[in-house]
């Protein structure tokens, strides 16, 4: 025993105390005085490392910025244009998740797992709906080298499976590296009521927004709010803050305030408007003298009827759309005052690299008329007998508000991507040509005068995170968390910032969108195809542009080049192939219809219990969509209760029962609301039984996009109404509420009086039961839907 003790007693380095060290990297002894402290490395940014500051807006076309040559006042991008580089030849993808999964990647967005909106997911890699486990996001990569992580906004890269509160999270923001999230997970919302915010991991539980509450407000309040915690909490650490705003994605809202700015600039309409920016454009440098602008889209489908063959009380309902469209994009200028502003205020400003940009070009879906019902307008495309036009007439005063989800014709997107032609999905520029900014002071000094104004160079969203790497010395490993990443696709624009004369060589390009394929390459040719659903591919769809002598796709030279045809529809097929491209999308609409097996738990029963937050939106709508279903109500009603015994759905569309005044019976009566995308239809079913009582939702869906109701109390029918249109596409938007109904109300009246209007009896539970399917449901067709794919194979 002593000589252990005399062997231990000399070197106190030399001692280990129990317990596992291995990995220790000092010096333990018996006491802290007689030990060497040490602690595990933290990743540390580079002396004087910038922050980082992206801003994405959605479906903001190339032309749609003062600065790019809009009317439209954007003093605070203008600015950042002026004292930045500004782009004026830069493409994305032809839609919003892919353009997502790609800048945040550098990696094209097939390969990343994101060649679709992440709203099918019909069992292939290439359209995964999530980013795959070997590619990493900036914020990952930023994170490990010791910056904190901020995203704002609308995220759009997670399963619609997935997006409820039981998850899995593996795809949500902070699962991909962000430190901080807060925004909406979907593709868009009601940006005066949300249908759900997210912040971090959990749902913000939210009964009733304040009074003239607007969502991009809100996330501009946010990302301020984060930026200054994070640089009070520790100065020296450098911030990575993704903004993604969820405008100006239709439904088409705005601040009243912002839309008075606006009212009767669009009355000469879109065709004035589009030569307007044009000579703008070209007056600004930012196209060459003589760059022509194409005629008008005639395309089959996509044309647009010239302004002035139009009715008086359609031009003034569009140019009142436009208007909204208008406020919208003032409204995301004044959020990039506030944020820039910020920087300024916290010293930050100089130091930041500030990029801004577009996820596609302008969009189409409001489709010819434009519609103050956006969900009606989605699923017009399978219901062609739904359409409303005079319905929207009588709304235009609602333009802008809460109650209404607008969206502009297609023409208006057509002006907002001069002088390209075409939309958003295509593969023509107007899909994929949008504003690019980068704005960083500190690093345009240090690298000159040069590094300031316009860059011409052909550059792509994959270049951006090889660019803010290496501008921010962020080095991108060739494994990461137990995988070996993908090579990216993008190439730095370092040199280009450097020098505006420089080569910017990203190499070819590939693009593709729901059947539309297009192929750049590198230098001065491109082949672009328009797909008409239903009809084969072949060689003969390809058209064929000299991009160095007609930008704008007005010459199509295929019928002179058909070698170099034949040439660049190789170089689109073998990046097809390496980039997981295939299949493509024939048209049939089975991508939306054909859904995985892990998706049948979310379409069993369930019973929800009084004070139950509101079912997720995918999940309840699983509960009706396309098909019958029974929703019952176990309540315990006295004298003198009112409120709202279940609601699902919004102003976009939704039903629900109401325990409602009457004059007759202070019990009340029970009211049947269906919101049939705007159109409200009430049934009075009598007076609310009252004690306990099961009052039952029985709905029969028999086909052709119609639900017949029956309501009953106990074994007796108390309300019945046939024919009334089924809800579909994303609508219901808002999930199932029990007792009350939160948010954007089905029933907007009540809402105006009662506000969420919760129940004031006992109510216990709801419990939705679904049944058969519609006669017509498409996923009752999966064969004939692949038949018919199959023969354009």
């Amino acid at each position: 025993m002593s000589g252990d003790q005399d062997q231990g007693a000399g070197d106190h380095g030399e001692r280990r105390a129990a317990g596992p060290y291995e990995g220790f990297g000092g010096r333990v002894g018996n006491t802290f005085a007689g030990s060497e402290s040490w602690w595990p490395p933290r990743p540390e940014p580079g002396a004087g490392a910038p922050n980082v500051v992206v801003v994405l807006v959605d479906d903001l076309g190339f032309a749609d910025l003062g600065c790019y040559g809009s009317e439209i006042p954007t003093p605070n991008i203008d600015r950042l244009a002026a004292n930045g580089v500004q782009f004026t030849n830069f493409h994305v993808t032809p839609m919003c998740s892919p353009t997502r999964a790609a800048l945040l990647t550098g990696v094209n967005p097939h390969r990343a797992g994101a060649g679709h909106v992440a709203n099918s997911d019909p069992g292939f890699p290439g359209y995964a709906a999530e980013m795959a486990d070997d590619v990493a996001t900036a914020a990952e990569l930023f994170r490990d080298a010791g910056y904190h992580t901020i995203a704002v906004g609308k995220w759009h890269l997670t399963k619609d499976a997935d997006l409820s509160d039981a998850g899995p999270r593996h795809s949500w923001p902070l699962q991909r590296g962000f430190d901080r999230y807060y925004g909406v997970l979907d593709a868009f919302t009601n940006l005066h009521h949300p249908h759900r915010l997210v912040e971090d991991n959990h749902t913000v539980e939210v009964d009733r927004y304040p009074d003239g509450y607007y969502v991009t407000d809100d996330l501009t309040d946010r990302a301020i709010s984060m930026i200054r915690h994070a640089r009070a909490s520790n100065p020296s650490q450098p911030f990575f803050c993704y903004f993604a705003h969820i405008a100006v994605h239709a439904p088409l809202q705005c601040k009243a305030s912002d839309h008075d700015r606006h009212r009767g600039r669009y009355d000469a309409g879109w065709d004035v408007l589009r030569e307007e920016r044009h000579r703008r454009q070209v007056e600004l440098g930012l196209l060459p003298e003589g760059t022509a602008l194409p005629p008008r889209n005639s395309e089959e489908g996509d044309e647009v009827l010239p302004w002035d063959d139009l009715d008086p009380a359609d031009q003034a309902l569009y140019a009142r759309y436009m208007e909204v469209y208008a406020a919208m994009v003032d409204s995301v200028d004044q959020s990039v005052g506030r944020l820039y502003d910020a920087l300024e205020e916290t010293g930050d400003a100089d130091n930041t690299i500030f990029l801004f940009l577009s996820d596609n070009g302008a969009s189409r879906e409001g489709e010819a008329a434009g519609t103050t019902a956006y969900f009606r307008s989605l699923v017009s495309k399978n219901a062609t007998d739904i359409e409303d036009h005079g319905f929207d007439l009588e709304r235009i005063d609602l333009a802008g508000t809460a109650q209404a989800l607008v969206h502009y014709p297609r023409g208006w997107a057509m002006a907002s991507n001069t002088p390209f032609r075409l939309y958003k999905i295509n593969t023509h520029a107007g899909g994929h040509s949008v504003p690019f900014i980068l704005h960083w002071p500190a690093g345009q000094r240090e690298r000159g005068d040069a590094a300031g104004g316009r860059r011409d160079q052909w550059a792509h969203v994959t270049d951006l995170l090889p660019t803010l790497c290496d501008l921010a010395g962020v080095t991108r490993p060739a494994e990461r968390a137990g995988h070996v990443l993908q090579p990216l696709n993008g190439v730095s624009l370092e040199t280009v910032l450097v020098d505006p004369g420089a080569t910017h060589d990203h190499g070819s390009q590939y693009t593709e969108m729901a059947g539309h394929r297009g192929f750049y390459d590198g230098e001065r040719w491109e082949v672009v195809t328009r797909h008409k659903e239903l009809t084969p591919f072949g060689d003969n769809e390809w058209e064929l542009y000299d991009l160095t002598a007609d930008r704008t796709e007005t010459t199509d030279l295929a019928g002179e080049h058909p070698e170099l045809v034949t040439e660049l529809a190789a170089g689109w097929e073998q990046a097809a192939r390496d980039n997981q491209v295939y299949p493509l999308d024939e048209g049939s609409r089975l991508r939306y219809v054909i859904r995985p097996d892990y998706e049948l738990p979310y379409e069993a029963p369930v019973r929800l219990a009084s004070g139950t937050h509101t079912l997720e939106r995918y999940r309840s709508q699983l509960l009706i969509q396309w098909r019958s279903f029974d929703v019952d109500v176990e309540v315990d009603h006295g004298t003198g209760d009112r409120g709202v015994l279940v609601a699902h759905g919004d102003q976009g569309g939704g039903y629900g029962l109401y325990v409602v005044d009457t004059p007759d019976d202070p019990a009340g009566e029970l009211v049947f609301v269906h919101n049939g995308y705007g159109r409200l239809s009430t049934t009075r079913c009598g007076p609310m039984p009252e004690g306990p009582s099961t009052v039952r939702l029985e709905v029969t869906a028999p086909g052709h996009w119609r639900w017949n109701v029956r309501v009953l109390a106990g074994d007796s029918c108390i309300g019945e109404v046939d024919d009334l249109l089924m809800l579909g596409a994303m609508a219901p938007f808002e999930g199932i509420d029990v007792g009350i109904d939160r948010r954007s109300p089905v029933w907007w009246d009540v809402y105006q009086q009662h506000g969420p209007f919760p129940y004031s009896g006992t109510l216990r539970s709801v419990t939705y039961t679904p049944g058969d399917r519609a006669p017509d449901a498409g996923t009752r067709f999966l064969d004939l839907l692949r038949e018919i794919g199959m023969r354009y194979e």
